[in-house]
């Protein structure tokens, strides 16, 4: 699928008529189909979902990306999509719910139909086609006429009983609808996404899963037209705007008119003799990335943003009984699963003790979701056995059976911080099962005041430097915050040198 065409990108959004109805197994699939045919695939998800992308990763052997137009914007998605897709055979887009399903039951707005029309990708619809005849057809034309400017380029049905079953729905559909049927899936049981929440990063790392991944390519194999669906692929029009680096103009637009005119981190060790890059390079503050199955939960966007501002990143890993690295100037304490290793995480004195340590130093120390339930004073697991914390939050954790929160929030700063200044606003995404329970309630400094589906509620804690919440924020939507927190941190080294 080679292209001489730098702005060629063959791509396909894999959507659903809604969730279950099989995009993800599809998705899967397609995705080690193709490999295994030699191409270079790169991944993508729409929406805030980490566990997807995860999935995508292990299957492809690249790091997957969120496109999400209302966390970001519309520009910010097609300059990621531009620059993650370069230099690839393919990208698979793999949507979120249904196709029109997103923020707003009016509108595209946080939808898989708006990232495939700010991307101009062309939509395979994955249709769940149990029980059903010629009535397939209906639900595709339906899924047609809602948005007549998007491109439903062809149709994968899902849960077929027979080729006879295929036989019959394939007909319907493209007699009605004028495109493709591409392929079919039989129904399989046996063929089932695990539970998104117990131990699945650290069984997708084990390999565990990789008899799934073979499995979801193999049944897609037996029904399916790879060379019509590679056909549609190609089909897509030319990237149109720019292609450059999205995560450079990011900070530079942000920055510029937002904190003055200080030159982006990167131009400032760009130039000058050796000596001075080697100083240069010394004055990159660190920032301590937690990262193992416990924490894994961050937008990669958000990495680069904080590296194109100015940090350097180092990663350390809790469960492997590490502790902050010495010369951090910032904590990052991602998302994740920590309930499912508090034993251990409980165990590790040198990473608590340094968690506080960092505090009573004024360290940059941003948590969020998992990170923030590490910094409460216990944890309670699902078992209903309780683990001691860090110690640093007053408050209790409890994990329920029961989901807490889900949704898209606007997090406006309560109070001024190392991240934002009271008022301004980063976007993200809330999706937990605990509950924080703090000693008084009366006397919180909170973070944010979020606004979500349900309407406003004060969330997180902020108090000297230390910003936490159970929000997981896109720092694509304010970029400027990245800046804020090196410059804090870079405060912070330069404190440390008495300089």
């Amino acid at each position: 699928m080679n292209n001489s065409n730098k702005n060629a990108r063959p791509r396909l959004i894999i959507a659903g008529t809604g969730s279950g109805a099989g995009k993800t197994t599809v998705t899967l699939g397609l995705m080690k189909a193709l490999a295994q045919r030699g191409l270079r695939v790169q991944g993508f998800k729409c929406g805030p979902d980490y566990i997807d992308p995860t999935y995508h990763t292990a299957v492809t052997g690249r790091a997957s990306r969120n496109l999400d137009a209302w966390m970001t914007s519309p520009e910010y998605v097609r300059n990621t999509f531009a620059k993650a897709s370069a230099g690839h055979d393919i990208s698979i887009i793999e949507g979120v719910m249904g196709l029109y399903d997103g923020k707003d039951p009016l509108s595209n707005t946080g939808s898989t139909a708006e990232i495939a029309l700010v991307t101009q990708t062309p939509v395979i619809l994955v249709v769940d086609v149990r029980s059903m005849a010629r009535s397939a057809a209906a639900i595709v034309l339906g899924f047609q006429q809602l948005e007549p400017e998007l491109n439903i380029a062809g149709v994968i049905v899902n849960r077929c009983g027979s080729a006879g079953h295929y036989s019959i729905v394939k007909k319907a559909i493209e007699q009605m609808c004028g495109i493709p049927v591409v392929g079919w899936l039989k129904r399989d049981e046996d063929m089932s996404i695990p539970e998104r929440h117990l131990g699945l990063v650290p069984a997708i790392e084990r390999g565990e899963l990789e008899p799934l991944f073979q499995r979801a390519a193999d049944v897609l194999l037996e029904g399916t037209d790879l060379d019509m669906i590679l056909e549609l692929a190609a089909s897509a029009p030319p990237l149109e705007g720019n292609t450059s680096d999205h995560i450079d103009s990011a900070v530079e637009s942000h920055v510029s008119g937002t904190y003055g005119t200080k030159p982006n981190a990167r131009e400032d060790v760009s130039s000058g003799s050796a000596g001075e890059e080697e100083t240069n390079a010394n004055m990159r503050p660190v920032i301590a990335v937690a990262r193992d199955a416990a924490f894994n939960f961050y937008y990669p966007d958000n990495l680069e943003l904080l590296e194109a501002a100015g940090a350097k990143l180092a990663y350390f890993s809790p469960l492997a009984g590490e502790g902050i690295p010495s010369d951090a100037d910032g904590i990052y304490l991602g998302g994740g699963f920590p309930e499912e290793f508090a034993a251990v995480i409980a165990g590790n004195e040198v990473f608590l003790s340094g968690l506080r340590q960092a505090v009573r130093s004024d360290m940059p120390l941003f948590a969020e979701c998992g990170g923030y339930m590490v910094l409460a004073e216990t944890l309670t697991d699902r078992q209903g056995l309780t683990h001691s914390m860090a110690g640093i939050i007053p408050a209790q954790v409890q994990m329920q059976a029961k989901r807490a929160a889900l949704g898209y929030r606007e997090a406006s700063a309560v109070q001024d911080s190392f991240l934002l200044k009271k008022g301004e606003v980063l976007r993200g995404h809330e999706f937990h099962y605990s509950t924080m329970t703090y000693r008084e309630e009366d006397t919180i400094p909170y973070a944010y005041e979020t606004k979500g589906l349900r309407g406003l509620k004060q969330e997180g804690y902020a108090s000297g430097h230390i910003v936490a919440g159970y929000t997981h924020v896109h720092l694509g939507s304010y970029p400027g915050a990245a800046r804020r927190w090196v410059e804090h941190c870079l405060t912070y080294r330069l404190g440390k040198r008495g300089q």
